[in-house]
């Protein structure tokens, strides 16, 4: 109850992109940017910086070292990506942020006239960096009140928590590789989490066939997915019109 009741809240729905980023408390920031492998510049730690400077937490790549809130919710947390938008007369980045379905809540495009790479790069970061507002993480009320109620109804009836408790373990599926948590963010949407990823391993969505699902990987492709004998099933692409079965079964 308590995961699903900030998963819940993370994923209300804000009026403009810069409310929906400073309603975030964390931020993770890679060591190095997918469009600047060759040479990071600096961003990464000038990123932090500018971030912490307006009240965001930057939290590592490695879930393992995670803040406990952060941990146990991991939809609360963004992911922050700098692109390497430039041409041959300036250096331009695109600075953005995504949720934890890779889903892109505030994009900002910003260019630099310098012509020295780390120079020019870090003054772009810095004009899209202008308009992002101070985090001020919206709190839920809620989440304090079913975490009380929890908490009572633990001390007058124990069996019944210690049901719940069985419940929860249950909500866990593996493939003999890969120990995933399932998380229900609504009741037509649920995610896979890897314990040690900021992103999740898939995302479900319901369609019109029972127990038939659309599922978006963490790698970004599009596939099926489904339950079949109380086994989760993710039909993974190969390529050329080629499928795998992955099969995930749920831990007891």
């Amino acid at each position: 109850m308590k995961k699903l009741s900030v998963l819940i809240s993370s994923f209300c729905v804000m009026l403009s992109y810069a409310q929906k980023v400073s309603d975030y408390k964390y931020v993770v920031v890679p060591s190095s940017f997918e469009s600047f492998k060759k040479a990071n510049y600096g961003l990464s730690a000038f990123l932090t910086k500018n971030l912490n400077s307006k009240q965001y937490v930057v939290i590592s790549e490695n879930r393992g070292q995670w803040p406990e809130e952060a941990n146990a919710n991991p939809c609360s947390v963004l992911n922050a990506d700098v692109v390497n938008d430039s041409n041959f007369l300036r250096n331009k980045v695109i600075l953005e942020f995504k949720d934890c379905n890779s889903k892109v809540i505030s994009s900002e495009k910003a260019s630099s006239s310098i012509k020295e790479y780390e120079e020019g790069f870090k003054e772009a970061l810095s004009k899209s960096l202008v308009n992002l507002p101070v985090s001020r993480p919206v709190e839920n009320t809620t989440f304090k009140q079913e975490t009380q109620v929890i908490k009572e109804t633990t001390q007058e009836t124990p069996k019944v928590s210690e049901q719940k408790s069985q419940a929860s373990k249950a909500e866990k599926y593996s493939n003999g590789k890969l120990s995933l948590q399932k998380i229900q963010i609504d009741a037509a949407q649920f995610i896979l989490v890897d314990g040690n990823s900021s992103v999740p391993f898939a995302t479900f969505k319901e369609t019109t066939k029972k127990d038939v699902f659309r599922v978006k990987l963490g790698s970004g492709e599009s596939t099926t997915g489904y339950f079949e004998n109380g086994n989760l099933v993710i039909e993974i692409p190969k390529g050329n019109d080629e499928y795998s079965k992955e099969v995930f079964s749920a831990v007891k």
